[in-house]
């Protein structure tokens, strides 16, 4: 074990000198992801599903007329 001041550290699990990201890994936002992710509609807008997974329906609005404003 290594000392950093005071505090014990172990050693690290990889090497510094490596990528941070893996090649073929899909990231989540890349283009063209959108139409695959839950939440995105094809208009360009978004719901509650795309903010949160849990009990989507309930942030939906009530009112259909209503703006459908995202928690996020």
């Amino acid at each position: 074990m290594a000392r950093v001041h005071t505090i014990r550290v172990g050693r690290s699990d990889v090497a510094a000198s490596k990528p941070s990201h893996t090649p073929g890994v899909r990231e989540g936002n890349a283009d063209g992801r959108y139409a695959t992710q839950a939440g995105h509609h094809a208009d360009g807008t978004s719901g509650a599903r795309r903010s949160t997974g849990v009990n989507a329906a309930a942030a939906e609005p009530i009112d259909p007329r209503s703006p459908n404003l995202s928690p996020a």
